[in-house]
């Protein structure tokens, strides 16, 4: 999830994806994203696996920011709102 082009990031493991991001576009959940504004998902990978898509967050979440930057715009160079995408 981000803010906008460049902003704020939030990197997080959901097994319902579109739910999810529902929750935080419309300010459902509280916490970091609605403080940060994080209402758009710019980039996602899916796993069969829970337990590899969390190990893969922790991986992530290690990451300096410029690395994940580079990774949405290698997939998503114009940072489009992926919401849409998921129906």
């Amino acid at each position: 999830m981000a803010s906008g082009r460049n902003g704020t990031l939030y990197l997080g493991v959901t097994s319902d994806l579109a739910g999810r991001t529902y929750q935080h576009r419309n300010g459902l959940v509280d916490g970091f994203t609605k403080e940060h504004g994080c209402t758009m998902l710019v980039w996602f990978e899916a796993y069969d696996d829970l337990q590899e898509a969390r190990r893969r967050e922790l991986q992530m979440k290690k990451w300096k920011r410029a690395w994940k930057i580079e990774l949405i715009e290698r997939d998503n160079p114009r940072w489009r709102d992926l919401f849409e995408t998921l129906f």
